[in-house]
């Protein structure tokens, strides 16, 4: 079989984008610990932090309480969303300006496939660019990971943050790849890590060892993949449309719901809220599976779903579901979520309402 052909991939983000921005319209803000996230006192949790917060082990998903524990000096800011939307949209045009091959990961974040352009000129040179770019016309810093897939280049943009980038050649991927903690393959978390790590995997080096059918064993479909990864082998391509498969809604409570009936009581406004939603993205001929999400007092998660029927998202029918999805925990509930699920005619449908040039929405920030 050919050799596929080399590609050049950069991985591009913003450091501490939300953080950054504000630091950015109101500079007396640098140099203290900042983050913007929610309030303490309603179980908010960190978006993002700058660097100096950081230093105190604050982090991005952490709770706000915590995080306050940690650096009790910490400034915590409400998120100003419109405003870090419009930075958001220079970035991407940005982005774009290279290439047409944009994937978005989130306001933010992007894979950039600049084989085409790098014919021309060098993607580090690309890459400096885009970064000057940005600090210019945005007043923000950026980093990047330049390498021949996304999966490298991903690890490759936090090498050097912030203001940064790092460049992983071809000829150096086998080495790079191998001293990497299991703990970076791309779909690896917490639990899997821990798991390989027990195995006798600590690096992707350690991995190697292993043949794939002895992974497929241990992790099923996954193994395969892994055995991939270990070896710095990614051949997923930079997509700029990305298939939103689910619309939702969740809402995390100040106080826990203590019971079937406050949690009953919640339903109204969470489906107003997601029909506004699906509305916005003109899923509503396309929804297939309707489902609801809760977590409870102690964290533990269960979801509960059904087929939509051809009367659509039915304020019943997320009832029924709710009642079910409670019983298997019957304790207080700290978060609820509903949603929908969509066809295959409707996830196209949804992506043009999502990413069309009509969308008042701007550059996505994706979370599916």
């Amino acid at each position: 079989m050919p050799d596929a052909p080399l590609r050049k991939i950069i991985h591009c983000d913003c450091d501490c984008f939300y953080a950054a921005v504000e630091m950015r319209d109101d500079p007396s803000l640098r140099g203290r610990p900042l983050a913007v996230g929610g309030r303490p006192d309603q179980r908010g949790v960190v978006a993002t932090c700058n660097y100096e917060a950081r230093r105190y082990g604050v982090r991005s998903a952490m709770a706000t309480a915590q995080a306050l524990k940690r650096c009790p000096d910490l400034l915590v800011l409400p998120p100003a969303m419109e405003k870090y939307r419009a930075a958001s949209r220079q970035v991407m045009a940005i982005y774009r300006d290279y290439t047409e091959l944009v994937e978005p990961l989130s306001l933010d974040e992007a894979y950039l496939d600049v084989s085409a352009a790098g014919r021309l000129r060098s993607a580090t040179a690309i890459a400096e660019e885009i970064r000057a770019r940005i600090r210019e016309s945005v007043g923000i810093t950026a980093s990047a990971g330049i390498a021949p897939n996304k999966f490298i280049a991903k690890i490759a943009s936090d090498w050097n943050k912030p203001d940064g980038q790092f460049v992983v050649k071809p000829h150096q991927v086998d080495a790079f790849v191998a001293a990497l903690p299991v703990g970076k393959l791309f779909g690896v978390g917490r639990v899997t890590a821990e798991r390989l790590r027990r195995l006798g995997a600590e690096t992707c080096g350690d991995l190697r060892a292993w043949p794939v059918d002895a992974l497929q064993r241990h992790f099923g479909k996954f193994g395969g993949r892994l055995y991939e990864l270990c070896r710095g082998i990614d051949q997923r391509e930079v997509c700029p449309d990305r298939i939103r498969k689910s619309v939702s809604v969740e809402e995390t409570y100040a106080t826990d719901l203590p019971d079937l009936a406050a949690c009953l009581a919640q339903l109204p406004a969470l489906t107003a809220q997601l029909q506004a939603r699906v509305a916005r993205v003109g899923a509503a001929p396309y929804i297939h599976k309707l489902f609801v999400k809760i977590r409870f007092a102690d964290f533990r998660k269960t979801t509960a779903e059904c087929v939509a029927g051809a009367d659509g998202a039915q304020p019943a029918r997320f009832s029924e579901l709710l009642a079910t999805a409670f019983a298997r925990g019957s304790q207080p509930v700290r978060l609820l979520g509903l949603g929908v699920r969509l066809d295959e005619a409707g996830r196209e449908a949804a992506q043009l309402g999502l990413f069309g040039e009509a969308s008042p929405a701007g550059p996505p920030e994706i979370r599916l």
